[in-house]
């Protein structure tokens, strides 16, 4: 009996220790959620919440696959030398294509201290929606 609460009591821990180690939607340093969907991101654009709106995607795809109207571009591949255009008073929302660069640039960007959020899906989700894009110049 005594094998079987121990069994019990180490496959309880192991559980318990594995669910601790998931991915968290919530950023343990700043309370801010590390990722939002895209109809989160049109409610906070609707109520014009104070947030920073980066595309971190290539010029040729910001102009010619659409663009959130609010957001402002800096390929990723750009970021880090950039850092000083952008705010350190608000959070910063990124997006790309489809949330992949977008959280590579958060994790650059949260490592220098930023408040950063990243939009799961990215743009690809956002047209899927039918949300507002502009296209062209």
């Amino acid at each position: 009996m005594q094998r079987f609460g121990l069994a019990l009591l180490l496959m309880t821990t192991i559980v318990l220790t594995a669910c601790g180690t998931a991915a968290t939607t919530t950023s343990p340093a700043t309370k801010l959620p590390a990722e939002i969907n895209v109809a989160r991101l049109k409610t906070m654009l609707d109520r014009q919440e104070n947030f920073f709106l980066l595309d971190v995607r290539t010029p040729q795809e910001f102009v010619q696959d659409g663009r959130i109207a609010q957001s402002t571009l800096i390929p990723l591949q750009e970021l880090e030398q950039r850092l000083s255009e952008l705010p350190t008073d608000k959070p910063i929302v990124c997006i790309c294509r489809s949330g992949n660069r977008s959280a590579a640039a958060c994790d650059l960007l949260r490592s220098r201290g930023f408040e950063v959020i990243n939009v799961a899906g990215g743009m690809r989700a956002w047209a899927a929606a039918g949300y507002p894009m502009v296209v062209g110049p």
